[in-house]
């Protein structure tokens, strides 16, 4: 198919999915986007998940692009619909068929989706403040004025951050369920018992990146945007056995 952004070949990938058959997701690089057939992405399994998130740590250092003006859907040509969803406490944005054809998400929505961006507080927003002037919107990459904004005028999208600690809790508990291995009596609690752990943790004020000393969580940020780095972060988190 060729990309609802940029009108290029998109490239396709086979992927499991989590009833042990195979799903193709279209993605292009020029656009930093993915694209899902209809309920395609809810049944990713696991190491497919984590096959994504290499595409994306891979395109760390090449350039955010601005997103299209007019974006059509690749199946019925009709126009995508902009949608804001919410999963837990963040929220996310992504451009969906009326028709259900499918929907396409950027790499950074995708990262928010699965909770590894999360929004700054108003404390860490004072702090950046005091460390640059402006950086990159996360989403369209427009310029943010940290003296008197927190969110882009153009958008309308939070400044973020990639969470690092988030990110190797969740890296790790898809490599564990990525990995072969007899299904135990116990399943059943030690489902549960993940459950409540990880609504707990979902809960709860993320801690500062691992890098960072407290207060300084800032250190390492740059103008080019605070999720940035965090794309190299999880390229480099994803190839740790």
């Amino acid at each position: 198919m060729n990309c609802p952004g940029c009108a290029e070949a998109a490239t396709s990938v086979s992927l499991d999915s989590r009833l042990g058959t195979r799903i193709v997701i279209d993605y292009c690089t020029a656009c930093q986007t993915f694209w899902f057939d209809d309920l395609e992405s809810p049944r990713l399994a696991p190491s497919s998940t984590l096959q994504l998130f290499q595409i994306i740590g891979d395109c760390a250092t090449r350039p955010r692009p601005s997103p299209p003006t007019v974006l059509r859907c690749p199946r019925c040509h009709a126009g995508l619909l902009e949608t804001h969803d919410r999963q837990r406490l963040t929220t996310f944005q992504y451009w969906r068929c009326d028709a259900g054809d499918g929907r396409l998400i950027s790499f950074y929505n995708f990262l928010r989706e699965k909770n590894f961006v999360r929004a700054l507080t108003q404390e860490e927003w004072r702090a950046l403040s005091d460390h640059l002037q402006t950086v990159q919107c996360p989403s369209c990459g427009a310029p943010i004025d940290l003296a008197h904004d927190s969110t882009c005028s153009h958008c309308g999208a939070s400044l973020s951050l990639f969470d690092v600690p988030q990110a190797q809790q969740l890296i790790a508990e898809l490599k564990r369920a990525a990995a072969p291995r007899p299904v135990a009596e116990s399943l059943p609690l030690d489902l549960e018992r993940a459950k409540q752990e990880s609504e707990a943790a979902m809960s709860s004020s993320a801690p500062a990146p691992e890098h960072a000393a407290p207060g300084q969580w800032w250190i390492g940020a740059s103008a080019s945007g605070l999720t940035a780095t965090g794309f190299g972060a999880l390229a480099q988190l994803l190839k740790r056995p």
